[in-house]
């Protein structure tokens, strides 16, 4: 169940606009999504950017609640985080001895939620949209003027999109092994702290185990395939621009620049 609820790294082939852009264009629409994230400081420019990325779920045909449905895994530390803010927080009201409730607190911690949210949206469009093929063509082609000075630019690419591509089939071997476990008697969920990370031990070392197989067999699957990297590497469809990316590109920086501009207005 637990496996099933993380999104992130899986691809969802439709038919949308988003999905037909160029891998290019949407790895740097994310990257400065990310960036501009981190540096607005308004709930205006939250809104403005949570807006623009439910038009961009509508227009790639994605359910809501399939999306919203990734960030299950996260509640714990959404949670997690909204707590420290409220308790310890020094300007709060005394509410029991040294415990505080801050009412600032609150809504920097509610803040910080949502920042965390419109992140985990923006990295989760890109990977519901865009196949590991393309992700790993994408991200070669930004890093390809690297080369010249040596670096590894498909290589990276290439161990960036297994590994981001393997995080929900870890999970869901995780789960596997975990219900296996608790058949034969196994207690995840009882206990302090110490006994429950001595429970993690008949979880964890079959999972490295079913974690290296998999590299193994991958390894050998591409070796077989006569996998040599990406020197005199051709492929089936080359990348290249299209109107819709320079339309998509424009509108998505506009919304950041006006999030950012609203953001040094309002502070």
């Amino acid at each position: 169940m637990f496996g099933r609820s993380v999104i992130i790294g899986q691809y969802v082939p439709l038919d949308s606009v988003v999905h037909r852009l160029d891998p290019r264009s949407k790895l740097l629409f994310v990257a400065f999504g990310i960036v501009t994230l981190f540096l607005v400081q308004s709930w205006t420019s939250f809104f403005i950017l949570g807006v623009f990325l439910l038009s961009l779920t509508f227009v790639a045909r994605l359910s809501l609640r399939y999306l919203f449905r990734g960030l299950r895994p996260l509640w714990i530390l959404l949670l997690f985080t909204l707590c420290l803010h409220v308790f310890f927080t020094p300007d709060g009201t005394l509410l029991f001895g040294f415990l505080r409730v801050s009412l600032e607190g609150f809504v920097k911690g509610l803040f910080i939620i949502v920042r965390l949210v419109l992140l985990v949206v923006v990295t989760t469009l890109l990977t519901l949209t865009t196949s590991p093929i393309e992700l790993t063509d994408g991200m070669e082609g930004l890093l390809s003027p690297l080369k010249r000075w040596g670096f590894p630019a498909h290589e990276l690419a290439m161990m960036m999109t297994i590994a981001l591509r393997f995080i929900p089939t870890l999970l869901e071997e995780a789960d596997r092994i975990m219900k296996a476990q608790m058949a034969r008697g196994a207690d995840f969920e009882s206990g302090g702290l110490m006994k429950r990370i001595r429970g993690l031990v008949p979880l964890l070392v079959p999972l490295f185990v079913s974690a290296f197989r998999r590299a193994e067999d991958l390894a050998v699957a591409m070796e077989s395939r006569c996998y040599r990297g990406g020197v005199g590497r051709t492929r089936l469809k080359v990348l290249k621009f299209q109107p819709w990316d320079y339309i998509f590109l424009c509108s998505a920086f506009s919304v950041f620049v006006l999030s950012l501009g609203i953001s040094w207005i309002v502070r």
